[in-house]
């Protein structure tokens, strides 16, 4: 156990000689990486297609199918493209 707390130790002072941040080349007042915070609308474009990659669940897919129901165009084309083509067509990408 002994030998684990000093290799974590060894490992975070390693880590905090080879970072950036322990050389000072960052101005105090920026900010301590370039890139570390993204736009809103950025952000928020990566995280619906990263849940779009995913499976829906079922109660997801009722309530798109909920949605689409409203609309007669949108449910024709649910019943011969699909419920996930129909809605994105129709109210675009999917909000989960």
């Amino acid at each position: 156990m002994k030998t684990l707390a000093v290799l974590v130790l060894c490992s975070l002072a390693v880590n905090c000689l080879t970072s950036d941040a322990f050389t000072g080349s960052q101005p105090a007042d920026g900010p301590a990486q370039e890139g570390l915070f993204v736009e809103r609308e950025q952000a928020s474009t990566v995280v619906r297609q990263k849940r779009a990659a995913g499976e829906l669940s079922l109660t997801q897919l009722e309530s798109l199918r909920e949605v689409c129901e409203a609309n007669l165009g949108c449910e024709d084309m649910m019943d011969t493209h699909g419920i996930i083509a129909a809605y994105t067509a129709y109210y675009g990408p999917v909000p989960y």
